[in-house]
Protein backbone atom coordinates (compact mmCIF):
# COMPACT_ATOMS: atom_id res chain seq x y z
CA UNK A 1 0.00 0.00 0.00
CA UNK A 2 1.49 3.29 -0.90
CA UNK A 3 1.63 5.93 1.48
CA UNK A 4 0.28 9.85 0.43
CA UNK A 5 1.37 12.77 2.45
CA UNK A 6 -0.51 15.91 1.73
CA UNK A 7 -0.13 19.63 3.45
CA UNK A 8 -3.39 21.40 3.81
CA UNK A 9 -3.38 25.27 3.84
CA UNK A 10 -6.29 26.74 5.58
CA UNK A 11 -5.84 29.89 4.08
CA UNK A 12 -5.44 28.07 0.71
CA UNK A 13 -9.17 26.73 -0.23
CA UNK A 14 -7.35 24.50 -3.59
CA UNK A 15 -5.43 22.57 -0.60
CA UNK A 16 -8.63 22.03 1.44
CA UNK A 17 -10.72 18.90 0.98
CA UNK A 18 -13.67 19.10 -1.28
CA UNK A 19 -17.30 18.12 0.24
CA UNK A 20 -17.02 18.84 3.43
CA UNK A 21 -18.72 21.82 4.05
CA UNK A 22 -20.89 24.01 2.45
CA UNK A 23 -19.99 27.08 3.41
CA UNK A 24 -22.88 29.02 2.03
CA UNK A 25 -25.23 26.62 3.58
CA UNK A 26 -23.51 27.35 7.17
CA UNK A 27 -23.78 31.57 6.43
CA UNK A 28 -27.21 31.76 5.57
CA UNK A 29 -28.12 29.07 8.45
CA UNK A 30 -30.20 31.40 10.57
CA UNK A 31 -30.86 31.06 14.78
CA UNK A 32 -34.14 29.43 14.22
CA UNK A 33 -33.15 26.73 11.53
CA UNK A 34 -29.89 25.69 14.36
CA UNK A 35 -32.36 25.44 17.38
CA UNK A 36 -34.65 23.82 14.96
CA UNK A 37 -32.12 21.50 13.76
CA UNK A 38 -30.69 20.54 17.44
CA UNK A 39 -34.42 19.76 18.81
CA UNK A 40 -34.56 17.67 15.71
CA UNK A 41 -31.19 16.07 16.60
CA UNK A 42 -32.47 15.43 20.63
CA UNK A 43 -34.83 13.57 19.47
CA UNK A 44 -33.69 11.45 17.25
CA UNK A 45 -31.31 10.88 20.29
CA UNK A 46 -34.12 10.37 22.67
CA UNK A 47 -35.59 8.00 19.77
CA UNK A 48 -32.10 5.92 20.19
CA UNK A 49 -32.14 5.22 23.79
CA UNK A 50 -35.68 3.94 23.33
CA UNK A 51 -34.72 1.74 21.21
CA UNK A 52 -31.46 0.51 23.36
CA UNK A 53 -33.54 0.53 26.14
CA UNK A 54 -36.34 -1.89 24.67
CA UNK A 55 -33.54 -4.19 22.78
CA UNK A 56 -31.62 -4.71 25.87
CA UNK A 57 -34.71 -5.97 27.91
CA UNK A 58 -35.80 -7.77 25.05
CA UNK A 59 -32.67 -9.75 24.79
CA UNK A 60 -32.89 -10.48 28.98
CA UNK A 61 -36.04 -12.01 27.39
CA UNK A 62 -37.91 -9.86 30.08
CA UNK A 63 -41.70 -7.81 30.28
CA UNK A 64 -41.45 -4.61 31.54
CA UNK A 65 -42.75 -5.37 34.64
CA UNK A 66 -39.58 -8.03 35.61
CA UNK A 67 -37.01 -5.47 34.06
CA UNK A 68 -38.23 -2.82 36.58
CA UNK A 69 -38.22 -5.12 39.51
CA UNK A 70 -34.86 -6.55 38.34
CA UNK A 71 -33.27 -2.93 37.86
CA UNK A 72 -35.48 -1.75 41.28
CA UNK A 73 -36.93 1.38 39.71
CA UNK A 74 -40.59 2.13 38.67
CA UNK A 75 -42.15 0.39 35.59
CA UNK A 76 -43.43 4.43 34.76
CA UNK A 77 -39.60 4.52 34.13
CA UNK A 78 -39.27 1.80 31.93
CA UNK A 79 -42.18 2.69 30.07
CA UNK A 80 -41.05 6.17 29.92
CA UNK A 81 -37.57 4.91 28.10
CA UNK A 82 -38.74 2.87 25.75
CA UNK A 83 -41.56 5.39 24.48
CA UNK A 84 -38.54 7.99 24.15
CA UNK A 85 -40.48 10.48 26.99
CA UNK A 86 -37.49 10.18 29.11
CA UNK A 87 -33.74 8.69 28.41
CA UNK A 88 -31.51 6.80 31.10
CA UNK A 89 -29.03 9.07 32.12
CA UNK A 90 -26.19 8.57 34.59
CA UNK A 91 -26.02 5.17 36.48
CA UNK A 92 -28.85 3.57 34.81
CA UNK A 93 -27.41 4.26 31.64
CA UNK A 94 -23.91 2.47 33.00
CA UNK A 95 -25.97 -0.24 33.77
CA UNK A 96 -28.17 -1.10 30.28
CA UNK A 97 -24.38 -1.07 28.69
CA UNK A 98 -23.07 -3.90 31.33
CA UNK A 99 -26.75 -5.47 30.83
CA UNK A 100 -26.27 -5.11 27.00
CA UNK A 101 -22.40 -6.10 27.26
CA UNK A 102 -22.44 -9.00 29.97
CA UNK A 103 -26.18 -10.11 30.28
CA UNK A 104 -25.49 -12.92 32.86
CA UNK A 105 -23.11 -11.16 35.12
CA UNK A 106 -25.21 -8.15 35.76
CA UNK A 107 -28.24 -10.40 36.12
CA UNK A 108 -26.43 -12.12 38.60
CA UNK A 109 -24.66 -9.16 40.33
CA UNK A 110 -28.97 -7.87 40.24
CA UNK A 111 -30.17 -10.88 42.23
Amino acid sequence: MKTVRMRIDPLDSTTSPVGRIDLARVDAATEDDIASHLAADESEAMLDAAKFARRVRRRLGLTQAQFSHHLDVPIDTIRNWEQGKRSPTGAAKALLKVLDKAPEAALAALL
